[in-house]
């Protein structure tokens, strides 16, 4: 157990560092993996909040058949107490996640970041994304969000009276379009969104009939200081 919690925190050490908690809070993302066969996927997302200054921790498991939490899921981990460290906070997390990575040997099946495109990039385009879906010169795939008026939970009324939600518009190689996801309403995890960016594209199984793409869609909501940006994470098969 030791060792494997050893390794596990060198993978999960993110080159992203989180937002200045005085300017908004915009989690980093960090992939833990996918089971043998594709049928589950898991991240975390991390930072500090802006207000309270509390490091936070957050571990999804991704169903991608259903597109669901698996049961249990997420783990939520936050240190509410003065000057507590993000590494803290994700230490707690790991130690409460760690059962379901073993069970599902997520460290042995990390997939590939296709495509990455957090709120820092500035290349004029927050909802296209073309990518391969393995390292091998594969052809391009493409997803497309767009966004559209929702309307918006009781409780954020006068937060976001413009709310938004999100479709997904996937276009294989050949040019064929798919519609993987339109919200039919707001769900409670969102907060009060303003905006979504597609934040990247997870990929395993390369070109194979059981192959699993993952759209990262990053939700913009309102926060105490500035908007905050937290990761949703839309499973499919192309």
């Amino acid at each position: 157990m030791p060792g494997l919690t050893r390794i596990l925190g060198a993978t999960v050490v993110s080159a992203l560092a989180a937002a200045n908690a005085n300017a908004g809070d915009f989690a980093a993302f960090t992939p833990l993996g996918f089971s043998e066969d594709g049928k589950v996927f898991a991240f975390e997302e991390y930072g500090q909040e802006d207000g309270s200054g509390f490091a936070y921790s957050n571990i999804f498991f991704i169903d991608t058949e259903k597109d669901a939490f698996l049961e249990g899921t997420p783990f939520r981990l936050r240190t509410e107490t003065d000057n507590a460290s993000i590494s803290a906070a994700r230490a707690l997390a790991v130690r409460e996640a760690l059962q379901m990575i073993q069970d599902y040997n997520l460290l042995d099946h990390p997939g590939w970041l296709a495509a990455f495109n957090p709120v820092t990039e500035n290349n004029g385009d927050n909802g296209t994304i073309r990518y391969r879906a393995h390292p091998n010169l594969s052809p391009v795939s493409e997803m497309v969000l767009e966004t559209f008026p929702l309307a918006p939970k009781a409780a954020c009324r006068d937060i976001t009276p413009d709310a938004r939600g999100f479709r997904l518009t996937y276009r294989s190689p050949e040019g064929k379009e798919r519609e993987i996801h339109e919200d039919e309403r707001l769900p409670e995890s969102r907060n009060c969104p303003l905006d979504y960016r597609l934040g990247g594209m997870m990929t395993y199984g390369g070109g194979g009939p059981d192959a699993v793409h993952v759209a990262l869609v990053i939700v913009l909501s309102q926060g105490f200081e500035g908007p905050n940006g937290r990761w949703i994470a839309v499973p499919f098969r192309p």
